[in-house]
């Protein structure tokens, strides 16, 4: 049953599975990811490969080659067990793959080892993962934008994630956070982002820390009246963030969206109310207007008649 669920989400995720694959960040990964597996099984190559097999068989897998590959399925499937969206769990795969990569490469040897570890480092340093780029109704701030924008209506509900470019928590979460402003947003609810990466004084204002040990990206924070309400994750007194999952119906329960919806648009139909009286005021009764001459008209009748 566990390997039958992993198999199950691939194959409906499938068609977005090849949208992400086709990108050249996933192509190129996924060539490092099977980069041992094409070395021992490529002829030509695998012959001058060592080898500690009974039979000699340098062009296939030893008994502790196979236990490493083993040891790594564990992992991807326990840690894809947290995984929320497909780019997790893909990005999960990748990322243990090229450590048993960097591994087996060392053990078969140790020059290959060297240039496989330098490729990755180079790799890291000047790709990075493709962010999300779909629609959303969220609202980015800076250092100087957020304070003014949470104090300019006490009525307005803000929920604000505080995240960094470099964190893949954060780069997942993105198409989350993204789907739940389509959903939720309104005129008394609103949804806001600040990269506390790029704007220091914000994370020390707001208490949450950038660094990775501290497992506080990205932390979701939920403001009225300009003052914090509730945050997710949690700090416990040593600073490190409790365990939290950041799934859609996690976010929607703890910070009870649902609720906070419906009061926001009872705020968005008193404004357009207010809209409406102001934009069409009442019209005032025009009065007819007195014809000249009539009175005239009809004193000459009544003189007419008595003659």
């Amino acid at each position: 049953m566990a390997l039958l669920t992993p198999l199950f989400a691939f194959l409906y995720h499938l068609p977005q599975v090849y949208k992400w694959l086709l990108k050249p960040y996933y192509v190129a990964s996924l060539f490092m990811s099977v980069a041992f597996l094409a070395v021992r099984k490529t002829p030509g190559v695998c012959e001058h490969l060592a080898t500690q097999r009974e039979d000699g068989n340098s062009c296939d897998f030893d008994w502790r080659e196979v236990e490493i590959l083993m040891f790594l399925s564990a992992i991807v499937m326990m840690k894809n067990r947290r995984a929320i969206t497909v780019e997790q769990h893909v990005g999960n795969i990748i990322l243990f793959s090229k450590v048993a990569n960097v591994i087996l490469f060392f053990r078969l040897d140790i020059r290959m080892g060297l240039l496989y570890l330098t490729l990755c480092i180079v790799f890291l340093m000047t790709c990075k993962p493709p962010l999300y780029m779909g629609p959303e109704y969220i609202k980015y701030f800076s250092d100087k934008t957020i304070d003014d924008e949470l104090e300019r209506d006490s009525r307005v509900t803000w929920i604000v994630e505080f995240f960094a470019n470099w964190s893949p928590e954060c780069q997942s979460f993105a198409s989350v956070y993204a789907d739940l402003s389509l959903k939720y947003n309104c005129a008394g609810l609103k949804f806001g982002k600040v990269d506390i990466g790029r704007y220091g004084e914000v994370s020390k204002k707001y208490k949450v820390s950038a660094s990775p040990l501290s497992k506080q990206l990205p932390s979701l924070v939920l403001f009225q009246g300009g003052k914090e309400v509730m945050r997710r994750p949690q700090v416990d007194k040593k600073g490190r963030a409790v365990s939290w999952s950041f799934t859609e119906e996690n976010i929607i329960r703890e910070f009870n969206l649902n609720e906070l919806y419906q009061r926001s648009k009872k705020l968005n139909k008193s404004k357009g109310d207010k809209l409406g009286q102001s934009q069409f005021p009442p019209v005032p009764e025009e009065e007819e207007p007195e014809q000249p001459g009539a009175d005239g008209q009809g004193e000459e009748s009544e003189s007419k008649k008595d003659k």
